[in-house]
Formats: structure tokens, sequence, C-alpha cells
């Protein structure tokens, strides 16, 4: 039998095949670089401002006992305070851009969000609840409690766009109303239930504080928005055909209903824990999800994880900003991602208004 060399053909697909697992890898090692450097920024900036190596110096003390002389001062800052706020602010807005990002494709409306789907707002009322009313006796937390509300409101929201029709904008709509009644909801509890410092202090953490983090609440934050980003990672065949419509995602073998429930329970879950920690932070799910689809295109094998990078950097650097927009004042996080994401959200309309 003669001998006959491979094809070539199958040597350049080799080749581009090796060509593009080296390019996925040096895209992700560049998203880590640049994570990291947020976070290093993060713990470094602030009213007072410590150099960069200090905070390279202070991980590597924390970390690996590296024993490098610091001032206690300068460590105890970075390491105890800003390093984990830095780090909570990269999980917030990574989980909440993912959310939104999930929800958007799930339900085929550029609009979706966790907050505009009144998900922030029930997780709101049910960590308030928990907090003022003791709601669980004690056994629920504020993450089970924020958990607890957010589905409710999901809930409420499905069965008012069920009732008000099968149109693209019905569950928007109804979403603004169980937002607003969720909103309501919280505000009774707080008036009825807070002394005047409880109010002051619930009202400013349900715009967005990062002020009271530390590194315990790194333990949720953390593995909440890993667990995230892998469930819908796993998911990006059946999010890329729910682009389609959901019967062509049932015809091409995708279990729809079982889908549907696990990525908004995902997305639920994510927005929930994030509420618990830091109060309900708008703009992000809704923004963030449709630069990253501007930078990478519709794909979610790649938009999911540019989503969460991108909505973890603009966490850090509005958490920054809040810190040091205003001299001996920090600001709810909230303010800022507003004052940023509705002229933003008002551009990416334009581009994509100006397309062919």
């Amino acid at each position: 039998m003669r001998f006959r060399p491979p094809a070539l053909p199958n040597k350049r697909h080799a080749v581009e095949h090796i060509t593009s697992k080296m390019s996925r890898t040096g895209v992700a090692v560049a998203a880590l670089v640049i994570l990291a450097a947020a976070l290093i920024a993060g713990a470094a900036i602030g009213e007072t401002s410590i150099p960069f190596d200090i905070v390279l110096k202070t991980v590597a003390n924390r970390l690996f006992n590296a024993g490098y002389p610091l001032e206690p001062l300068d460590e105890g800052i970075v390491w105890a305070y800003r390093l984990s706020r830095a780090v909570v602010a990269a999980c917030c807005g990574a989980s909440l851009a993912l959310a939104g990002a999930v929800l958007q494709s799930l339900l085929r409306n550029p609009l979706a969000d966790p907050y505009i789907l009144g998900i922030s707002a029930g997780a709101s009322t049910g960590a308030v609840a928990v907090a003022l009313l003791g709601f669980g006796a004690g056994v629920l937390t504020m993450p089970m409690g924020a958990l607890a509300g957010a589905l409710a409101a999901f809930l409420l929201v499905s069965l008012l766009a069920v009732r008000a029709g099968s149109g693209s904008n019905a569950i928007i709509l109804a979403g603004v109303a169980g937002s607003q009644m969720f909103n309501a909801l919280t505000s009774f509890v707080v008036t009825k239930s807070a002394t005047a410092e409880q109010a002051r202090g619930i009202m400013f953490w349900l715009l967005g504080n990062l002020s009271g983090v530390r590194w315990p609440d790194v333990g949720l934050a953390l593995p909440v928005t890993l667990v995230g980003l892998l469930i819908c990672l796993w998911h990006v065949r059946a999010l890329d055909a729910f682009a389609f419509g959901n019967q062509a995602a049932a015809s091409l073998g995708i279990r729809v209903r079982r889908v549907q429930i696990v990525l908004i329970c995902t997305a639920a879950a994510m927005t929930a824990a994030m509420v618990s920690l830091v109060g309900s932070i708008g703009f992000i799910g809704l923004v963030i999800p449709h630069a990253a689809r501007l930078i990478v295109g519709v794909r979610h094998g790649r938009l999911l994880p540019v989503t969460a990078l991108v909505g973890a950097v603009f966490m850090i650097v509005a958490d920054i900003l809040s810190r040091t927009i205003i001299s001996g004042q920090v600001l709810p996080i909230g303010v800022i991602t507003a004052l940023f994401g509705a002229p933003a959200f008002a551009f990416i309309l334009g581009q994509k208004r100006a397309r062919p």
C-alpha cells in the first residue's frame, strides 16, 4: 500500500487550532493582569495615597510571609480596609454584569437587568426585613433574606408579565411595577421599624455602600461570583440558542424550561448576595453587557468573561471615585454608577442606532 502524506488542510487546521488556543490563553492572561492592576489601584488610591510597591509588599507579607519591613498603619490600611473592599467591589461588578447579560439573553430584551426587573428591589426588601423585623427568627441571615426577596420579586414580576400579555415589553413594564412596590415596602419597613440613626445607615446602604465590607464578606462574594460565572459558562451554547427564540433552542436539543430556571435562579442568587453585602446598585447589569457586546460581539463564550471583567474593573474604579471625588466624604457607590452609567447607556444606544 502506497504511503500518503497527511493532507495540507489538516495541517492548517492543526496550526489554526494551536494558534487559537494560544490566543485564548493570551487573552486570559491579559484579563488577569488587568484585574490585578485594578485591584492594586483600588488598594493604593484613596484620600491617603499609598505607593504601589507598599501594596505589593503588603500582599506578599500577608500571603507568603515575605517579611518586608512596613509601617503598621500603611499595611493595616491596605490589607484590612482597601484590598478587601476592592475584591468585594470586583465581585459585585462582575456578578451584577453577568446577571444582566444572562437576563437580557434569556428574555431577549436589551433593557432587562436585575435592577429594572425588580430583583435588586426584592433583595433589598428581604435583607431589610431580616435586619429590622427579625424575619426568620434568627435562622435567616441577611443574604438568605435577600435571596428570598429576590426570588419573590422575580416570581411576582413573572406573574404580572403573564397577566399583561406576551409582548416583548410586558416583563419590563411588570418589572418597573414590581420594583416600585418592593422599594415602597422597603421604605415602609425602614420608616416604621428603624430609629433615626438606623434609617440613615440603611438608606445610605441601599444606595450602595462598600465602607463596611471586610475579608469575611469576601468569603461570600468570591465563591458566589466564581460559581455563578462557571454556571453561566456551562450554558453558553444554550444562551446562544436563545437568541433565535425558545422554539429554535428546543429544536437544537436545549431543555428550555430547565435552563431558564437554572440561569434565572443563578442571576437572582448573585444579585441577592451582592445586595446583601453592598446594597442596591443600578446600571451595572444594564450597561456593562452592552459595552461588552461592542467589544467582542454576541457569542456568549466570549461575551460572559469579558462582561465579568469589565464589570469588575468598572466597579473598582467607581469605588475609587466614591472615596476621592469629594475630600473627606464617601459617596454612595450607586450615585457614581448612575452618574456614569446613564450617559454611557445613552452613548451605547446611539452607537447601536447608528449601525446600518
